[in-house]
C-alpha cells in the first residue's frame, strides 16, 4: 500500500485496527460488544471496576477510543555521578584500560584518565566502576575534601562555603557554578527532621565543610554560593549509606512508658560511635545517622529555624545533638528505674526534669544527678515560717534544689580527707573558696518548655514554613510572669505586686511565685548554687538546657538570657551565662490530668520522695529533704568544717536563715543587677515571697 493511501485510510478502517484486540474480548455480562462500547480502562488494580472513555468528536458517528497512558510523576533529576561531573568540567576525556587481572569470575580492571597533565587511576570489578573511581580521584584533585565521596557530594549537590580551589580553578568552565542557583521554593525537598515523629521537614541548606589545607595552597576565597538543597526524598540513613556504604546499625535499648516508648540505635562511622533515640527504631536510626552526618561530614539536615541548637558562649565539650540525646535518655532511663519501669503510681506526671553531670568530652561518662516531676505550687495557707514547706514543686525547680544537696555532699567529701579531695568535683580556687574542676559541667533536661515566657508563645512544635517568631517586638514578649497558686499556667506580673505580705497571703490574697522561665534567667546570672553556697563556692552555671518537646530556640533564648542582655555592673565572677540550648523531641504528650504530687531523687538516695504540691510536705505532713530548713542544716554542717580562710564571705556565728543569706554580698549584688535589668527593659518587677518565711533559725 502506498504511503499516501495509508494516510488517507478511512476512519472506520483505522478504528478497526485500534479496536481489533479489545473487540475480541466479550463483556462481562456475556453480550457481544456493540460499536459504541469501548476498551476497558483499568483503575490501576488488576481486577478493578472498568471505566469507558467517551467517544471522540468528529469521527463520523463512529466511536474512537484509545488506551489511557499513565503519566509519569515529575520528579527531581537524579544526582550525577563522578563520571558525569568530571565530563562537565573537562569534556572529551579519554579513559584507558591499563590492565585486567584476577580470575574470570572475579576480574579486576585498572582504568586511567589524564586531567590537566595528571594521570588518575581507578580499579574495580567492572570497567565502569574502575572509571568511576578514577573520576572520583580526579574530582578530588579539584576540591580539597577528605575523601572522594565528599568531593562527589560537594560537586554534585552543593559547594562548601569555604572550599579551597587550587590553581586549576582558572580552567573551570562557568557551567560548573550554574548548579548553585537558588531553586524554586516549590521544588524544595523534604528531609527527616527531629519533629519527634516520622514526619518530614523541608530542608533548604546542606553545607559540607572542607578539610583544612596547607597555608601555601590556599587561594583567595570564592564568593559564597547560596544554599543548595540535598537530593529530594532521602533521609539521613540513605545519605550516610551513600557516603559510607555497608554501615551496620545496632539496637541498644528500649525504654519508656507504653504510650511513649523510646528506642536507642547506634552506628559506628570512621571509628566514631554515634547513638540516636526516638519513638521507634526507624526514627532512632535516622537520629544516629543525623548525628554522624553532623559530626563527620558537617551535614545539618533539619533546617527548621526554631529547631536549631543555639551554641553556648562558654566551653562546649560535646556535639549539641549527641549531648541532647544522651541527657534526655539518661534522665528517662533513671526515672524508669526509680518507678519500676513506670509501673509505680508515682510515675504519673506531666513534666519530668533532671540534671546530668559530665566530667569530660565523652557523654558515656555522664551521670544523672537528680530527677524530679511536678507542675504545681503551694497553697498560700500552707506556707511555713520555719522553712519546712516547699513553695514551688515544678519539676525543673525541684531538680535544681536536688542539685544543691549533691553540691553539699561534694563539699563535705572534699573536706573529709586528702584522698577524698581527688574524688570531689570541687577544688580550691586561687581567689579563695572553692570552684568546680575544669571539666565538670551540669546539663538541665526538661521534658517540655519551662512555664512563663519560654512557653506562652510556643504552644506547638515549630514548622519550617512559619517564621521563628511572627511578632518578636510585641510588648508581651519577655514579660515577667507568675505561677497560679495551686494550679497550672502563668499570668503577667502587676506593676504594684512586687511586695507580698505574710498576713495578706494568710487572709486569702493569692500567693505569687515567679515562673520557671524567670527563675532560669535568674540562674543564668546569679548561678544555680544559691546565696548560701556562694559563701563557699564560685558561681556555678548550667552548660546546657535540653528540652524534650516544644523547643523553640528563639523563645527559649529570649526567656533565659536574651531579654536581659543589657544587664550591667555585675560583680566579679558573675556573668550573663548563655548555655547551649537544644531540643531532643523524644517526649510524647503526656495524657490525662496533672497529678497533685511531685517526686524528687538525688544521686545517693535509695528511693524517690513524694511531696504533696499543695502543702509542700509529704502525705504524712513531714518536711521534705529539699526544704529550706533541711538545706540550711546541710549548710551549717559544711560551715563548721570549712576553715575561715577558705570562705569567700566571712560569717562568724550564723543564726537566722535570712541573715546568713545576706552575708553573700556579691551574690546579693548580682541579684540586684538582675532585678534592675528587668525593670530597665520594661519587663516588670520581680515578686519576692513575704520576708517572714525566711526569719527562722535552727535553734529550738
Amino acid at each position: 500500500m502506498e504511503l499516501e493511501d495509508e494516510e488517507n485510510m478511512s476512519p472506520s478502517g483505522t478504528d478497526a485496527k485500534e479496536n481489533r484486540s479489545v473487540d475480541s474480548v466479550p463483556p462481562g455480562d456475556g453480550r457481544t460488544p456493540g460499536p459504541a462500547e469501548g476498551c476497558l480502562l483499568s483503575n490501576g488494580g488488576g481486577g478493578g471496576i472498568s471505566r469507558k472513555r467517551p467517544p471522540d468528536e468528529g469521527s463520523n458517528g463512529h466511536a474512537k477510543f484509545c488506551l489511557k497512558k499513565r503519566r509519569r510523576a515529575p520528579g527531581p533529576a537524579l544526582p550525577k555521578n563522578a563520571l558525569m561531573q568530571l565530563n562537565e568540567i573537562k569534556p572529551g576525556l579519554q579513559y584507558t584500560l591499563l590492565s585486567q587481572t584476577g580470575p574470570v569470575h572475579a576480574p579486576l580492571f585498572l582504568m586511567s584518565v589524564e586531567v590537566n597533565g595528571q594521570v588518575f587511576e581507578g580499579s574495580g570489578p567492572t570497567k565502569k566502576k574502575a572509571k568511576l573511581q578514577a573520576a572520583e580521584k580526579a574530582l578530588r584533585s579539584f576540591v580539597q575534601f577528605p575523601n572522594a565521596s565528599e568531593a562527589h557530594l560537594a560537586m554534585g549537590r552543593g559547594l562548601a562555603t569555604n572550599a579551597d580551589f587550587t590553581s586549576d580553578q582558572a580552567d573551570f568552565p562557568d557551567t560548573l557554578f550554574n548548579g548553585f542557583e537558588t531553586p524554586d521554593r516549590s521544588e524544595v525537598p523534604f528531609y527527616l527532621g527531629s519533629n519527634g515523629d516520622d514526619s518530614f521537614s523541608s530542608s533548604g541548606d546542606l553545607s559540607l565543610s572542607a578539610s583544612p589545607v596547607p597555608a601555601g595552597l590556599v587561594q583567595p576565597p570564592l564568593p559564597v554560593p547560596p544554599p543548595f538543597p540535598p537530593p529530594s526524598g532521602k533521609n539521613p540513613v540513605m545519605i550516610l549509606n551513600e557516603l559510607r556504604p555497608g554501615l551496620k546499625y545496632d539496637f541498644l535499648s528500649e525504654s519508656g512508658e507504653s504510650h511513649a516508648k523510646n528506642f536507642v540505635m547506634s552506628v559506628v562511622v570512621d571509628g566514631q560511635f554515634f547513638e540516636g533515640s526516638g519513638r521507634n527504631k526507624k526514627l532512632a536510626k535516622a537520629r544516629a545517622a543525623q548525628s554522624a552526618l553532623a559530626t563527620v561530614f558537617n551535614l545539618h539536615l533539619d533546617q527548621t529555624p526554631s529547631r536549631q541548637p543555639i551554641p553556648s558562649e562558654g566551653l562546649q565539650l560535646h556535639s549539641p545533638q549527641v549531648l541532647a540525646d544522651a541527657v534526655a535518655r539518661l534522665v528517662l532511663d533513671k526515672f524508669a528505674d526509680l518507678t519500676d519501669n513506670f509501673s509505680s503510681p508515682h510515675a504519673r506526671r506531666k513534666v519530668l526534669a533532671g540534671i546530668v553531670m559530665t566530667t569530660g568530652t565523652d557523654v558515656k561518662d555522664a551521670k544523672v544527678i537528680s530527677v524530679s516531676t511536678g507542675t504545681k505550687c503551694i497553697n498560700g495557707e500552707y506556707m511555713s515560717d520555719r522553712g519546712l514547706a516547699l513553695n514551688d514543686c515544678h519539676a525543673e525547680i525541684i531538680s535544681r534544689r536536688s542539685l544543691l544537696r549533691f553540691l553539699y555532699a561534694q563539699l563535705e567529701l572534699y573536706l573529709n580527707s586528702k584522698d577524698d579531695q581527688k574524688k570531689s568535683i570541687f577544688q580550691k580556687s586561687p581567689r579563695g573558696g572553692f570552684k568546680l574542676k575544669e571539666s565538670v559541667q551540669f546539663h538541665l533536661y526538661i521534658s517540655t518548655s519551662p512555664c512563663g515566657d519560654a512557653r506562652i508563645f510556643s504552644p506547638h512544635e515549630p514548622v519550617l514554613e512559619e517564621p521563628a517568631d511572627r511578632h518578636p517586638n510585641r510588648k508581651a514578649r519577655g514579660q515577667l510572669r507568675t505561677k497560679i497558686e495551686s494550679g497550672e499556667g502563668t499570668i503577667p506580673v502587676r506593676s504594684n505586686a512586687s511586695i507580698q505580705t505574710w498576713d495578706g497571703v494568710l487572709q486569702g490574697e493569692r500567693l505569687l511565685t515567679m515562673s520557671c522561665s524567670d527563675k532560669m534567667a535568674r540562674w543564668n546570672v546569679v548561678g544555680v548554687q544559691g546565696s548560701l553556697l556562694s559563701i563557699f563556692v564560685e558561681p556555678i552555671y548550667f552548660s546546657s538546657i535540653v528540652l524534650g518537646s516544644l523547643y523553640h530556640g528563639d523563645h527559649l533564648s529570649r526567656a533565659v538570657y536574651q531579654r536581659i542582655a543589657a544587664i550591667e555592673a555585675l560583680p566579679p565572677l558573675y556573668v550573663l551565662n548563655k548555655p547551649l540550648l537544644s531540643g531532643n523531641n523524644a517526649e510524647a504528650r503526656q495524657p490525662g490530668k496533672a497529678p497533685n504530687f511531685s517526686v524528687n531523687w538525688t544521686v545517693g538516695d535509695s528511693a524517690i520522695e513524694v511531696i504533696n504540691a499543695t502543702t509542700g510536705k509529704d502525705e504524712l505532713g513531714r518536711a521534705s529533704r529539699l526544704c529550706k530548713h533541711a538545706l540550711y542544716c546541710r549548710w551549717m554542717r559544711v560551715h563548721g568544717k570549712v576553715p575561715s580562710n577558705l570562705m569567700r564571705s566571712k560569717i562568724t556565728k550564723p543564726n537566722v536563715y535570712h541573715e546568713s543569706k545576706l552575708v553573700a554580698r556579691e551574690y546579693q549584688a548580682a541579684k540586684a543587677c538582675l532585678f534592675r535589668a528587668f525593670l530597665k527593659a520594661g519587663l516588670g518587677a520581680w515578686v519576692e515571697k513575704p520576708t517572714e518565711q525566711d526569719q527562722f533559725s535552727l535553734t529550738p
